[in-house]
């Protein structure tokens, strides 16, 4: 048994919904609409975000239990949202630059594919991995600076301070000091890293997820799904959900296990200052190079990957959440939506 869209007759096929491209949208609501839903799932999650940070910032490895509990002693509930209103502010509008480029390029891309001839299968894979590729790229553009910003308040403990990390007193505070410091180059460090990290790691997870998703549903077969008119198997709702978040999960982990590496460096690039200054007096990060030295140096290359636990948790709960509450955005921002099968 194989997955088909709902325009296809063929018998003995699982009909899905037709995907909701571009040009169907409502696009203020879809934007204004996105910007509340993720605002929401973005606060659920920022916990566990700020224990990713601190660990992969820390020189000593410490359990995330033993971390959660000494920071709930410290410093309270405060302590696991420090950072959070600087990021959401810059939430919204990164968020609206990549549901844009990955809708107008999945769109795009898609058309492409049909015109060469590729399978439906085949064309729904590079469509997805091109749109993550190119969604993640538009919105580190303004992510990046939001970025440094946050996770420096977020790994900044009630009078933690050490020799490489600076106190702030707010998210306007750590952006007036940074570009005092370091320049607009400052708000912008680790840039290309986070491209080197965000770009490959949507695309693998965009690309896996449709993989994902159709070899789930072929699995499955006619278990949870209803014979239709055609002939063919219409899954319930509950069943779609389902399988959007398992394949979403499972997406995650190949995703997480990729790009981890590169994720912790670029999280020491951004937050982490080693005290150099250049020919012209004025200071300076730490290099690529010379961070992946410390890290090698303070625990060999499983350094590398410190924090995969909670940052593989929170890429599998916000992935799940979010390609849920994605679909949902777009069947509530459809045009015409009793036109919508």
């Amino acid at each position: 048994m194989s997955v088909s869209v709902a325009e296809d007759n063929s018998t003995s096929k699982i009909h899905l919904p037709a995907d909701i491209d571009w040009e169907m949208l409502d696009k203020s609501k879809f934007f204004f609409l996105g910007a509340a839903l993720f605002s929401g799932v973005s606060g659920t999650l920022y916990p566990i975000v700020v224990l990713k940070t601190r660990r992969q910032v820390m020189s000593t490895q410490i359990p995330c239990l033993k971390m959660a509990g000494s920071m709930l002693r410290n410093e309270g509930y405060r302590g696991f949202y420090r950072g959070f209103g600087t990021s959401l502010t810059g939430t919204i509008p990164a968020r609206a630059l990549y549901m844009g480029a990955l809708e107008m390029t999945k769109s795009n891309v898609g058309n492409v594919t049909d015109q060469l001839g590729f399978s439906e299968a085949s064309g729904s894979s590079i469509s997805n991995a091109i749109a993550g590729l190119s969604a993640a790229m538009a919105a580190q553009l303004v992510w990046t600076p939001v970025d440094v910003v946050s996770q420096r308040l977020m790994v900044q403990g009630s009078g933690n301070c050490g020799n490489s990390l600076k106190c702030y007193n707010g998210g306007i505070d750590a952006f007036r000091k940074i570009i005092c410091s370091d320049g607009l180059r400052g708000l912008y460090r680790g840039f290309g890293i986070s491209i080197l990290t965000y770009a490959p790691s949507n695309a693998v997870w965009w690309g896996s997820y449709s993989i994902a998703h159709r070899v789930i549903w072929d699995s499955i077969g006619g278990y949870f799904c209803k014979k239709d008119e055609k002939n063919g198997y219409r899954p319930n709702g509950m069943a779609m959900v389902a399988v959007q978040g398992l394949s979403a999960a499972m997406a995650s982990g190949v995703s997480a296990l990729v790009t981890m590496p590169l994720d912790t460096v670029k999280t020491r690039l951004q937050v982490l200052d080693d005290g150099w200054n250049n020919s012209s007096g004025s200071r300076r990060g730490p290099s690529v190079l010379q961070t992946v030295r410390n890290l090698v140096k303070e625990g060999g290359f499983s350094a590398c990957y410190r924090g995969l636990g909670p940052r593989w948790a929170s890429m599998s709960m916000s992935a799940t959440t979010m390609i849920t509450t994605y679909e949902f955005l777009k069947k509530l921002s459809t045009k015409n939506q009793d036109g919508f099968v």
